[in-house]
């Protein structure tokens, strides 16, 4: 059973969302928060599956609260997903680099919200593939020089071939019929350079691939 925390200040969106993620099999909502401060508190006392987190919200909004719940060694396998009005929100881009899993617009399609709590629990793809691009792309435009690739010293060479196409928002589907592997190979390759990376999903393996200069401006197709 996928436990979900919905943090969101309008009373209505909350119970939408609710009425939806109760009514699947594999879905219950634990609780939910009308603030940031509340949010944080819950999680730590419930830790949830994944949490729905808006971003704008009173006395915490949902980045700093993201940033709490992430920097918390204690919630590492609670994933944080954004809930924005608008897609390109520039906060969404910084709650990223928080360590957020990704983030959804609130008048998503029902079956894509649930396809992406499912999917942000599996660590299997980063919510929407158009969505992932842009986020990229917005990444790319913004990155500074990249770091120095110290960090990726203890990947073997396909690991960071493998890392260079989940930067460019490539499926574990997409990246084995590019590297004519099986998907389960690929999938074990992405887990195992999370873990050397101390990646706490797909989308901070994003970020590590641009900062580290593993992948650049321009790369994307």
């Amino acid at each position: 059973m996928i436990r979900v925390l919905l943090a969101d200040d309008q009373s209505l969106v909350r119970a939408g969302f609710r009425a939806l993620l109760d009514a699947q099999p594999d879905i219950e909502v634990a609780a939910e928060a009308a603030d940031g401060e509340e949010a944080v508190r819950r999680i730590r006392e419930l830790r949830p599956d994944v949490v729905l987190m808006d971003i704008r919200m009173p006395s915490l909004d949902g980045l700093a609260a993201t940033r709490r719940v992430t920097e918390d060694p204690s919630l590492k396998d609670v994933k944080v997903v954004m809930l924005t009005t608008f897609e390109l929100d520039e906060y969404v881009f910084e709650a990223i680099r928080s360590g957020a899993s990704g983030f959804l617009v609130k008048d998503t399609e029902p079956d894509e919200l649930l396809r992406a709590v499912r999917a942000v629990v599996a660590g299997d793809a980063l919510l929407s593939p158009g969505v992932t691009r842009r986020l990229i792309g917005e990444f790319a435009a913004r990155s500074k020089e990249p770091a120095a690739a110290d960090a990726l010293a203890s990947l073997t060479e396909r690991e960071r071939e493998v890392m260079a196409l989940v930067g460019i928002g490539l499926s574990n589907g997409e990246i084995a019929r590019r590297l004519v592997v099986s998907p389960l190979t690929a999938k074990t390759h992405v887990s195992r350079t999370m873990v050397k990376l101390n990646a706490r999903d797909r989308a901070q393996l994003v970020v590590l691939a641009y900062e580290s200069g593993l992948v650049r401006p321009g790369w994307l197709g």
